[in-house]
C-alpha cells in the first residue's frame, strides 16, 4: 500500500495536532511553517481547556457590544473601522448569526468537542508520555457588578442545562476560593470541569514526537505558491524548494484565508489580536477570567499569566501598549494584592486568533477541489480544540466516521 502524502500549511496547534492524527493513521506527513515555531497565538495564549466555552462569539448582544467598545481603543473587543470588503461581509455575516438560535443549535456541538480535546490531552500525558502540567482546576468567571453577575449566571444555568457542571460562588466563597491573594469580587461562576495547561510545553513536546515519528517539519518555510496541474493541486513552491503532496491541508491560522487566495477562494475570517505577559504567581491557585474586563487569568508553574483583547485589526502582529496597559490595570483591580512592574509590559506577547463570522470553526473538505482541506478559525478555542481538530481532520480525510457531526464546520458555509 502506497502511503498518501500530507502537506499542511501551519505550524500552530491545530496544524500539529492534525500532523499527529494523520502520522498516526500512516499518512507520510509534512509541516511547513513560516515562522521558527516558537511564538504566536498558540504559545502565548492561556492554556484553558475549555468546555465552558459553549457560546460562540456570535451571539445575542455581541453586535451592540462590538459597536460600542470600537470607539475605546482599550475595550477588550476592538474592531478597527476598515473599508474593506472582505471585513464588511464577515461583519454582515457575524451579524445575521449572533442569534438565540445559533447559540442553541451550537452549545451542544461545542460541549462535545472541548470535552473530546481534554479526553484526547489526557491520552497525550498517559500515551505519549507528554508533560505540560495539566491542571483539573476549572475555571473561576470573577465579576465586580452585580449586573455583569447576574449575566454569568443565566450563561452557567445554560451549561447546567447542557450538562456542565456549575457553582454559582458568594463573595464570601470566592474568598475561600483564593485565601492568599483576595480578589476584588462580588461573585463568580465556577466550571468544574474546565481544564489549563503551559501551552508552550505542549507544543515543544509535540513537535519533538512528530519528528522522532517521521514527520517532517520545515520552519521558516514561506509557501510562495500552490501549483495546479489538471485543474488540481499538486504541489507547493517554497523558498526552500517544492513539495508534492496527494492531500493538502490549511491550518495556518489567520493566514489561512491569505494562502487560500491563490486558489480563487475567499474564505471569511479575520484575525483578532490577543496579548500576554507573565509576573511571578503571588499565590493565586485557580485559573480566572475577570468578566468585565475580559481578561484571562492563568497560574503556569510559579508564573501567572494574564491575557486578553479580541482587537480586528488584520494581519498585524505590532504590540499597542495601551492595550497591554489595559490588561495590568484589570490585573491589578480584581487583585488588590498585586501590583504589577511597568517593566514586565515590556516583554508582552502577541497573537493573532482566527476569527469565522459565526464563532465556529472551519473544519473539512473544500468542495472545489477534491484534495483540499481547512482546518482553522478557532478564536480563542485553538488550544482547547486542537487535538480533537487533528482527529477529526484524521478521520475526514481517511473517509472514516467522524467522531462529531460536521455540519456546523463546513468551510463552504458562506459560500
Amino acid at each position: 500500500m502506497i502511503k498518501k502524502e500530507v502537506c499542511i500549511i501551519g505550524g500552530g496547534v491545530i496544524g500539529l495536532c492534525s500532523a499527529y492524527y494523520m502520522n498516526k493513521a500512516g499518512f507520510e506527513v509534512t509541516v511547513v511553517d513560516r515562522t521558527e515555531m516558537t511564538s504566536g497565538a498558540s504559545y502565548v495564549n492561556a492554556g484553558y481547556i475549555t468546555p465552558s466555552h459553549i457560546i460562540p462569539l456570535a451571539s445575542p448582544g455581541m453586535p451592540l457590544k462590538g459597536l460600542k467598545f470600537m470607539f475605546n481603543p482599550e475595550s477588550p473587543f476592538y474592531l478597527k473601522p476598515r473599508f474593506e470588503r472582505d471585513l464588511i461581509r464577515w461583519s454582515w455575516e457575524f451579524l445575521k448569526n449572533s442569534t438565540k438560535k445559533h447559540v442553541e443549535r451550537c452549545a451542544p456541538v461545542l460541549k462535545q468537542f472541548n470535552e473530546k480535546s481534554r479526553e484526547l490531552y489526557q491520552t497525550f500525558i498517559e500515551q505519549e508520555k507528554l508533560d505540560f502540567s495539566f491542571s483539573e482546576s476549572g475555571l473561576l468567571m470573577l465579576c465586580q457588578t452585580e449586573k455583569m453577575l447576574h449575566e454569568k449566571k443565566e450563561a452557567g444555568e445554560f451549561a447546567r442545562k447542557q450538562g456542565l457542571k456549575v457553582d454559582f460562588l458568594s463573595q464570601s466563597e470566592v474568598k475561600a476560593f483564593e485565601s492568599e491573594v483576595i480578589p476584588d469580587a462580588v461573585g463568580a461562576v465556577y466550571y468544574q470541569t474546565d481544564a489549563t495547561i503551559i501551552p508552550q510545553n505542549f507544543m515543544s513536546q509535540l513537535k519533538t514526537r512528530l519528528k522522532n515519528n517521521g514527520v517532517k517539519i520545515l520552519s521558516k518555510t514561506s509557501v510562495q505558491s500552490i501549483h495546479f496541474q489538471n485543474g488540481k493541486p499538486t504541489f507547493l513552491s517554497t523558498e526552500n524548494g517544492q513539495l508534492k503532496f496527494d492531500a493538502l491541508l490549511i491550518a495556518a491560522g489567520s493566514w489561512s484565508s491569505e494562502i487560500l487566495k491563490q486558489t480563487g477562494i475567499k474564505l471569511l475570517l479575520q484575525a483578532g489580536k490577543g496579548y500576554s505577559f507573565e509576573i511571578d504567581n503571588p499565590g493565586i491557585k485557580y485559573p480566572a477570567i475577570l468578566c468585565e474586563a475580559n481578561t484571562a487569568v492563568s497560574p503556569m508553574g510559579n508564573k501567572l499569566r494574564f491575557g486578553g483583547t479580541m482587537e480586528l485589526a488584520g494581519l498585524n502582529q505590532s504590540i499597542t501598549k495601551r492595550r497591554v496597559r489595559a490588561i495590568k490595570a484589570a490585573a491589578e483591580r480584581y487583585y488588590p494584592g498585586i501590583q504589577i512592574n511597568e517593566a514586565v509590559l515590556e516583554t508582552a506577547g502577541t497573537g493573532l486568533r482566527p476569527v469565522s463570522p459565526d464563532g465556529m470553526p472551519y473544519i473539512g473538505k473544500l468542495k472545489q477541489f477534491e484534495n483540499v482541506y481547512v482546518a482553522t478559525g478557532h478564536a480563542m478555542m485553538g488550544m482547547s480544540l486542537g487535538p480533537a481538530t487533528g482527529l477529526l481532520v484524521s478521520e475526514i480525510l481517511q473517509g472514516k466516521e467522524t467522531f462529531i457531526e460536521t455540519k456546523l464546520f463546513n468551510p463552504n458555509r458562506f459560500d
